[in-house]
């Protein structure tokens, strides 16, 4: 008998390589991506070479909260939790210490802030602050500033500040501005 000399078949690999790249078309279009989020926070403009010195700032007007490396709060120069930093701010923004504000409903306090449009609130943290407690101080003066808007767009237009117009957001904004400032993190 004699034996056939046929040669294996061959598979043609031709449309394997057209097959692999839809298969990556498909999985790179169907694969959702996390994306990680940050603290939103509005920046001011860039403005280069800016050589005029900031206006002078009256120690009365400005709220100072330090943040440890045990997260521990001072406040004003003593010591505070962080639930009671909402009303500390508060008291200190809606002080009108100095009588313009005819909105304001404070205790009048000659030694706190004059105004709400002169008050900035500075914010100092150590570099081993942790993170959770950051974040619960920035919660705490921005619900701060919140709740005084919310509660002149009450009184002023009967709705809350969510709810506004553009512009009547705008004049409660101006009257309660977000006045916070960041120092750079040491190691206190």
């Amino acid at each position: 008998m004699a034996r056939s000399k046929r040669g294996i078949p061959e598979i043609n690999a031709g449309s394997m390589a057209d097959i692999a790249f839809l298969l990556l078309i498909f999985f790179l279009v169907t694969t959702t991506m996390d994306v990680d989020s940050g603290i939103s926070t509005k920046l001011p403009p860039w403005e280069p070479d800016v050589n005029e010195p900031p206006p002078p700032i009256k120690q009365k007007n400005l709220f100072t909260v330090l943040v440890n490396a045990n997260d521990q709060l001072l406040v004003e120069d003593e010591y505070a939790d962080i639930e009671d930093l909402r009303l500390l701010a508060k008291k200190f923004l809606d002080n009108n210490g100095d009588g313009t504000c005819n909105y304001c409903q404070g205790a009048k306090d000659p030694t706190s802030s004059d105004n709400p449009n002169k008050a900035i609130i500075s914010l100092q943290n150590d570099r081993r602050t942790s993170y959770k407690v950051y974040i619960a101080v920035q919660n705490e003066l921005v619900g701060a500033i919140n709740e005084l808007r919310d509660e002149l767009a009450e009184k002023k237009f009967g709705k809350p500040y969510d709810e506004l117009n553009e512009e009547d957001q705008k004049e409660v904004s101006k009257a309660y501005p977000q006045k916070i400032s960041e120092a750079e993190p040491l190691n206190l």
